[in-house]
């Protein structure tokens, strides 16, 4: 799942193009927001989320992502 930039908050600074280590955003100019080209190399790090002072991304992680190992406490009486 692509990160989710909006364009309403986003002040086209280039942070998330910097700090991506995927190179999933894609500077387009000075003053321009810039573009999620390659949304499947996503690593759903979170960088660009943390980095972000607008808040302008956000990012839907997949299903298998949001899944935790949760211990069962164990069964009384046997």
């Amino acid at each position: 799942m692509p990160p989710i930039l909006d364009k309403k908050k986003c002040n086209a600074c280039g942070t998330c193009a910097d700090i991506c280590p995927t190179h999933v955003f894609r500077p387009m100019g000075k003053g321009v927001s810039p573009l999620v080209k390659y949304p499947e190399e996503c690593w759903h790090c979170n960088a660009c989320v943390l980095d972000c002072k607008q808040s302008a991304i956000r990012l839907r992680l997949p299903l298998p992502a949001m899944m935790l190992h949760v211990e069962a406490a164990p069964r009384q009486g046997k």
